[in-house]
């Protein structure tokens, strides 16, 4: 009877030591959410390492909307219309991206991502925190994250697993901006030789 006592009373701590972490690091991310997620928007410079390649460039975000910048393309995304402007071929690849989609080009999704369906847990690390985020449905396209949060509340690195495997997206120079939201929409008169290419 005491060794039933004592497990019972193991769980029952485990499971409030484990719902205070999860309480602790969903309010980390809603004070991460709520500099990166400013009105007015904001930018940084990333660097993604994954199964398809390499890529680092500029950022700026607003909202569900993102506009992103590297040596071979340029990617806007108002909120729902992505167009993908590829340099080497002058295409423009207009889309509807899905969950995964956006997540792998705009690192800053996870602010809206981790408020439902997934479980969080964290553990402290030199620069701050490291927060891990299990989907909670194993059909979703994000099936896992860890979101390395600084002192500062800024995210430094995004990291996610996705079917087809790991994709890491280190975050830096972060700086609020007042941007338009037209920044965020293609310009085709900016472009006057692109071919476009709708494939939604």
């Amino acid at each position: 009877m005491k060794r039933f006592v004592f497990l019972l009373t193991l769980t029952v701590f485990s499971l409030c030591m484990s719902a205070q972490t999860q309480v602790q690091a969903r309010k980390i991310l809603d004070k991460t959410a709520s500099i990166v997620g400013r009105k007015g928007g904001a930018s940084a410079s990333f660097t993604i390492k994954g199964k398809h390649g390499n890529a680092s460039g500029r950022i700026s975000i607003k909202g569900n909307k993102f506009t992103a910048r590297t040596s071979d393309a340029i990617v806007w995304f108002d909120g729902k219309t992505q167009w993908t402007y590829m340099k080497s071929s002058q295409e423009v690849n207009v889309s509807n991206p899905t969950e995964a989609q956006q997540q792998a080009m705009n690192p800053y999704k996870f602010i809206t991502l981790y408020k439902n369906g997934f479980n969080l847990s964290m553990k402290n690390v030199a620069s701050g925190w490291q927060i891990h985020l299990v989907a909670t449905n194993k059909s979703r396209s994000i099936k896992e994250m860890y979101i390395t949060v600084g002192k500062d509340y800024l995210p430094k690195e995004v990291k996610m697993l996705q079917s087809s495997g790991w994709t890491t997206v280190a975050i830096s120079g972060f700086k609020a901006s007042n941007i338009s939201d037209s920044a965020f929409r293609f310009n085709a008169r900016e472009f006057p030789h692109a071919e476009i290419i709708d494939l939604r």
